[in-house]
């Protein structure tokens, strides 16, 4: 049971887009909704976020049914509202439109007061160069810690 921290992750967002800028928003949730959140079973690997009618909403993102009792049901993959200033959608949706940028959301998360919270990117799509050139440098971080550490000096 996650009272707070990651519920769910977005792993590959980070190795498939370049993230410029990140913000994090509300999420329109039902209660049973929340429940199957704290259990950690949801996946947002294929959602995004996207407009519809002036208001940012996340699509596509899959929370099971939570099967404690609960009579009332929810669609696993129904749209749901995002809760952001305006002035945050407008920037947003004024890089979407005007760069081609994407909105991808990264983690679904409880802060300290156990509400559930998305941090969503605004991001740019890599090319397949520019994936090959994030794992050389990732692997080359790794070894140079490695390497690193076999000398006595641990940063």
């Amino acid at each position: 049971m996650i009272t707070h921290g990651i519920a769910a992750q977005n792993r590959k967002a980070r190795f498939d887009y370049k993230i410029l800028e990140t913000a994090e928003a509300g999420l329109v949730l039902k209660g049973p909704e929340v429940k199957s959140l704290r259990l950690g079973r949801a996946t947002i690997t294929e959602a995004y976020a996207a407009e519809r009618d002036g208001e940012l909403w996340l699509f596509n993102a899959y929370i099971p049914e939570y099967q404690g009792g609960v009579l009332s049901r929810f669609e696993p993959r129904a749209a749901r509202k995002l809760l952001l200033h305006r002035r945050q959608i407008a920037q947003f949706l004024g890089a979407v439109a005007r760069d081609g940028a994407t909105l991808v959301p990264l983690d679904i998360h409880f802060n300290a007061r156990g509400v559930a919270k998305l941090t969503l990117g605004l991001a740019e799509g890599r090319k397949k160069a520019d994936k090959r050139q994030a794992i050389a440098e990732r692997d080359w971080q790794r070894d140079k810690a490695r390497l690193l550490r076999s000398k006595g000096r641990d940063y």
